[in-house]
């Protein structure tokens, strides 16, 4: 009988004792930075006519019309950890481009008070009275009747649900799965003395629920001239 107990009791202490003991399992990686550099900066370059443009002392850029239709944002994103690379060494990075400048009735143009990536898109700013010509419409007036471009390169449907839960993933302009985005913005001679100001968003690790996510904002004032 007493070495029965004796034996229980040995096995009990056993299991205890892997209960308590440290862990010898490694940290995952994945959950680290998705960068490699542990955080995730991306640089962008103005660019016109194959040239790129210098910012002014106050950090704005001018760009002088010269007859082509659209200019240039170039990037360079971080480097993603192998965690964060999927085969053919494809990273899961998705630059997102937007401006407060956008295009209706086919000729006319407004500005939006924004200040980041579909900041517009908010109740104030959907029903702000926005002057235009000799009238004055909201966003939501436009959405139903003439749905307005933006010349970051995306233009809202028709009767656009803004209040469906989906509705920001399908306006605003992508470069997604590299780490040299390029994206070109619309200009023509119409906007020659307007400031644009362009927003970009660049989400690093856009795998739902895998590891972890760093999301960076950057703004850009261009001046037509």
């Amino acid at each position: 009988m007493k070495n029965k107990i004796k034996l229980i009791l040995l096995f009990l202490s056993l299991i205890v004792s892997l209960l308590l003991a440290p862990s010898c399992t490694k940290q995952n990686p994945m959950y680290k930075s998705p960068c490699e550099d542990g955080d995730c900066n991306s640089t962008f370059q103005i660019v016109y006519k194959g040239q790129p443009i210098n910012p002014n002392l106050d950090g704005s850029y001018d760009i002088e019309f010269d007859g082509l239709g659209y200019f240039q944002i170039t990037g360079n994103n971080e480097r993603m950890s192998g965690n964060y690379v999927e085969i053919n060494d494809i990273p899961q990075i998705d630059t997102k481009y937007d401006t407060d400048y956008f295009i209706t009735f086919d000729s006319l143009s407004f500005t939006v008070p924004t200040f980041s990536y579909l900041g517009w898109f908010n109740d104030n700013t959907l029903n702000t009275p926005i002057p235009i010509g000799n009238y004055s419409y909201t966003m939501t007036n436009l959405i139903a009747s003439h749905p307005p471009y933006n010349i970051a390169g995306y233009q809202i449907p028709l009767n656009f649900c803004t209040t469906c839960p989906y509705a920001e993933t399908i306006i605003g302009s992508h470069s997604k799965y590299t780490y040299e985005p390029t994206q070109n913005l619309f200009l023509d001679d119409e906007m020659i003395g307007d400031t644009i100001n362009v927003f970009i968003q660049v989400d690093y690790n856009t795998t739902s629920g895998f590891g972890s996510q760093q999301v960076k904002n950057y703004t850009f004032q261009i001046n037509v001239i």
